[in-house]
């Protein structure tokens, strides 16, 4: 390999995010069980959230708005304005919480950094996602950070194109097969998974990985042997 670049997602991948949102979903859920099951609640919630992507794109804004928009489809337009007050502290509360790193992260950087341009190639809001980048302390180790609407092909080719380097001198590393993986491969570069315990439903892919760019770890600092 001659790589240049080393990108890293953000989420479940630098620092916890996915458990927060199941924390909020378990409370949204407690909040609606007057009007349906928690499972039906869940699926509700999740089928508008699929439906707005491509309207709020990813992170905890679009996320509140479709909590409450769940909310008003559960209860048939009859919710009451105190509950969504409610959905939208829980919102704020999300936007709030703690910033953990995962184990070895902050390793796996310091020994990269000045090796490898590194980048963060992530999905969500810009500005909370700059928030949290800023608040984890991890920006300094980052020439170049990058919030994107999506992961698809295209978009990681824009992203190559403004690095001005070639997809086969980037590694992307993070822990979603389906948006760090399989497009970075696709389109001729290297990616390798690092797992988090839990992993959103819409980021679940139904097959294994095979391909002669692709490494799989059980933990990020594992990369570094690739990386040397």
């Amino acid at each position: 390999m001659s790589l240049k670049v080393i990108a890293f997602d953000a989420d479940d991948t630098l620092f916890v995010n996915e458990t927060y949102f199941l924390e909020t979903e378990e409370k949204f859920c407690e909040l609606m069980s007057d009007y349906l099951s928690h499972q039906g609640i869940a699926q509700e919630l999740f089928r508008i959230e699929i439906h707005n992507l491509k309207i709020y794109g990813y992170g905890i804004k679009a996320y509140i708005l479709s909590m409450i928009e769940a909310a008003m489809t559960i209860s048939n337009n009859t919710i009451p304005v105190e509950v969504i007050e409610k959905i939208i502290q829980y919102g704020k509360e999300l936007l709030e919480k703690p910033i953990v790193l995962l184990d070895g992260v902050e390793e796996t950087l310091k020994t990269l950094h000045g090796k490898y341009k590194l980048v963060v190639a992530t999905k969500g809001d810009l500005l909370d996602q700059r928030r949290k980048l800023h608040n984890s302390g991890l920006g300094k180790y980052f020439h170049h950070i990058e919030v994107m609407s999506d992961k698809q092909e295209q978009d990681y080719l824009d992203l190559i194109k403004r690095l001005e380097i070639k997809p086969t001198e980037f590694y992307m590393i993070g822990n979603s097969l389906k948006s760090d993986v399989l497009p970075v491969l696709a389109i001729g570069g290297y990616a390798a998974h690092v797992p988090f315990h839990t992993t959103w439903a819409h980021e679940k892919i139904d097959h294994e990985v095979k391909h002669e760019n692709f490494s799989a770890f059980e933990k990020i600092t594992e990369v570094l042997k690739k990386l040397k």
